[in-house]
């Protein structure tokens, strides 16, 4: 039934927008959308209804139908602020039928959204956050993203999970949203405060709470005001401030009871019936306006006698039908519940053992990487100290040891974070043949070490300029390159890139890593792109690794929705090669290097703040940074940072991420309150659910991950601390 009753929806709103043409306002529907948003957030709903019901009308007249979806979309949004499931359910499956027939790929990424909003109202948390995954894999727009961060926070709040929601809200609380910063500030801080009351913080509740009472009486966000002095009267009465509690719950009852409230209720329920019913009523008209045509050139009775039978048939054939379906209905509804139960409760065990899983590869990641940071530092001061030979090949292994667990351990990292959903491929301008190079002269000295020729065949038909996401790519091309290498002695290396399709902006380009190695056999070929597959255990033995690279570039490609495909013999080579689908641009990109240009910074002088809980690695960062004539400052936890940042004049804050008490990220957002300008890289053992665009929001400046390369982390210092500070303008 409901699939027909869809249809017959959109064919009453079709008759409706027919009947209408002819008076539609001369004005812009983007016009309609910016003033239904204002209208929307100033909780003036039954008046940003109508405009919504003109864009649509304008929008069918004009054969928009993209505008069509938005304006089904934003329907469906308000009629959810107003509490009408079933209304707001109506204009999301109207948006489906329309969205069947175009291409749009941001009106997908909203409908999956508002998708989630349902669910999420009918109570089912996981699909709705595998909505909300799907609706991020179709848009990069920031303001859905930013919405899709909001109800994320709200779904992990409901699940108990505030160390996520409260990731999410604190990313919000700093966004630049072109649209709605401020609307989506204060519905962050409303969050928190929620957040802090369900933990009994009710301090910190009723300061995230006053801040959004601000936000909301500055912008005139009417329902939000009602919504923040509710969740005050809560917080101050649950921390026994009863004074403050009458308060808030006095400003309510007023808010409630006023003859403006009452009237826009009932302003907004007439509004939001009348829209609905209004296409049932001109669909009846253009029945009347039919039937009077079909009397002025037939016989009425033979009409009437004619469509009473028909009437009467058909009614007959629906009872008939509709007794069977009821039947059918009745028996199958049992096991059909039965096997719903069993799929559900096999769902929650499912994603529950995911979820222990990632838990469990984020700490040991961490916790693997803590203690390696202590064995590769200590090995690199060591090489400093002039050992004897003797000392300094010993210590030449331990550095290779820790840097193969390093590799070993960011293999594993990387597949469970594709596993887990952690992974998505960006769309930036990027320069194909520069990435490229760049990964071949990364790995020319292996390529000598084993006598083998690195080549590159890049056809020059490629466009300069395209649209993907070239960190990923480089990845691939890394471990593809990285193989053949291992396998190849003596011998040549040939990197292919071909274009093969172009149209208007759609590029596919063909690529080959093909290598004159040692091969692979049929038998071995089948599971070679399996975890810690290497073809043998003597190969393993011979050639070391972990086996997970190609486990990688099968899990990266399938991000791009690409297969790679492999071609070999024994004793002759291998060919591994794969298709992707990018964009092309015609704007030409600027002739920059992808990776940072290595450059020798002289850090004397700089007096730095070091933020880090684990003693060890205090000392190591310590000496580290002395050896390099930079004096430091150490802070053990977050709180002591903030205090000592804003009583101390530093050049720069490094800042350890994972710390207990306030983390690194809260401790970032606190200082960057009152210091907007000091250059603070993120010192992160990173793991699973660390997200670098959350380091970013809170306002560092760069991120190095530990363990880190001694060349890398003096590079990072001189670029984000040391030229900030030889630019910075005499005072």
């Amino acid at each position: 039934m409901r699939p027909l009753l869809t249809v017959v929806f959109a064919l009453l709103f079709a008759c409706t927008v027919l009947s209408q043409e002819n008076t539609l306002p001369d004005k812009d529907i983007d016009s309609f959308f910016l003033k239904s948003k204002s209208l929307k957030n100033q909780n003036k709903l039954d008046v940003a209804l109508e405009a919504l019901n003109e864009a649509a009308l304008l929008a069918e007249s004009q054969e928009d139908f993209k505008a069509l979806v938005d304006a089904f979309h934003q329907s469906a949004l308000l009629y959810l602020d107003l509490g009408k499931t079933e209304n707001a359910s109506f204009f999301w499956q109207r948006a489906t039928v329309t969205l069947k027939n175009i291409s749009y790929p941001y009106g997908q990424a909203v409908h999956e959204y508002i998708d989630a909003l349902l669910k999420f109202r009918n109570g089912n948390n996981f699909q709705a956050i595998d909505a909300l995954i799907e609706s991020k894999k179709l848009s990069n727009d920031r303001n859905l993203l930013n919405h899709i961060l909001l109800l994320e926070a709200d779904i992990y709040l409901s699940m108990k999970r505030y160390e996520q929601a409260a990731t999410n809200l604190n990313a919000l609380i700093v966004n630049n949203d072109l649209y709605e910063k401020q609307y989506l500030k204060m519905r962050a801080h409303m969050g928190l405060a929620r957040l802090f009351l369900e933990q009994e913080e009710y301090e910190e509740s009723v300061k995230h709470g006053k801040e959004a009472l601000q936000l909301a009486v500055q912008n005139s966000f009417a329902k939000e005001i009602v919504d923040a002095n509710e969740l005050l009267g809560r917080a101050y009465e649950q921390g026994e401030q009863y004074d403050m509690a009458l308060v808030h719950n006095r400003n309510l009852l007023r808010i409630r009871d006023s003859i403006f409230t009452v009237s826009k209720l009932q302003a907004e329920s007439k509004t939001a019936d009348r829209i609905q019913f209004e296409f049932m009523n001109e669909e009846i008209k253009r029945q009347d306006a039919k039937i009077e045509d079909l009397s002025a050139s037939a016989n009425r009775s033979e009409i009437t006698a004619i469509l009473t039978s028909a009437f009467l048939t058909i009614i007959s054939l629906l009872a008939v039908s509709l007794y069977r379906n009821n039947q059918i209905k009745l028996k199958t509804n049992d096991l059909l519940q039965t096997k719903n139960k069993e799929l559900q409760s096999a769902r929650d065990a499912a994603v529950s053992a995911m979820e222990a899983k990632t838990n469990f590869l984020s700490t040991v990641s961490h916790e693997l990487r803590t203690p390696l940071y202590a064995v590769t530092g200590l090995t690199h001061l060591l090489l400093e100290e002039n050992p004897t030979e003797s000392q300094k090949e010993h210590l030449k292994s331990l550095k290779f040891s820790g840097d193969y667990l390093l590799n070993f351990i960011n293999d594993i990292l990387q597949i469970n974070k594709i596993d887990a959903d952690k992974l998505e491929p960006l769309h930036i301008e990027f320069n194909l043949k520069k990435v490229l190079n760049e990964v071949l002269n990364s790995l020319q000295q292996t390529a000598k070490s084993n006598k083998t020729k690195l080549i590159l065949d890049y056809d020059p038909e490629i466009p300069t300029t395209l649209l993907s996401d070239p960190i990923k790519l480089s990845q691939v091309f890394m471990n593809l390159v990285g193989n053949a290498l291992k396998f190849t002695k003596e011998g040549e290396v040939t990197v292919i890139a071909k274009l093969k399709e172009k149209t208007e902006e759609d590029v596919r380009v063909y690529f080959e890593v093909r290598d004159t190695g040692i091969g692979i056999s049929p038998e071995q070929q089948e599971n070679i792109f399996d975890s810690f597959e290497q073809g043998s255990v003597q190969i393993n033995r011979e050639y070391g690794g972990t086996g997970l690279g190609l486990t990688i570039v099968k899990s990266l490609l399938g991000l791009f929705e690409s297969k790679i495909y492999l071609e070999s013999q024994p004793g002759k080579g291998s060919s591994f090669f794969f298709e992707l689908e990018m964009k092309s641009k015609d704007s030409v990109l600027e002739d920059l290097s992808f990776e940072p240009v290595e450059k020798e910074y002289d850090l004397e002088g700089l007096h730095l703040l070091v933020v880090e809980d684990n003693k060890i690695n205090q000392v190591i960062t310590k000496k580290m940074l002395n050896k390099r004539g930079v004096n430091c400052d150490i802070a053990s936890n977050g709180t002591d940072a903030v205090a000592m940042a804003e009583s101390n004049p530093y050049d720069g804050i490094l800042m350890d991420i994972h710390m207990p008490g306030i983390s690194g990220v809260e401790a970032t957002i606190e200082i960057r309150k009152f210091n907007p300008d000091i250059p603070i890289i993120a010192l992160t053992a990173i793991s699973l659910d660390d997200s670098l665009e959350t380091f970013y929001a809170a306002g560092c400046n760069d991120v190095v991950t530990k363990p880190f390369k001694p060349e890398v982390f003096y590079q990072k210092i001189g670029e984000n601390i040391l030229d900030k500070k030889m630019n910075r303008p005499a005072s």
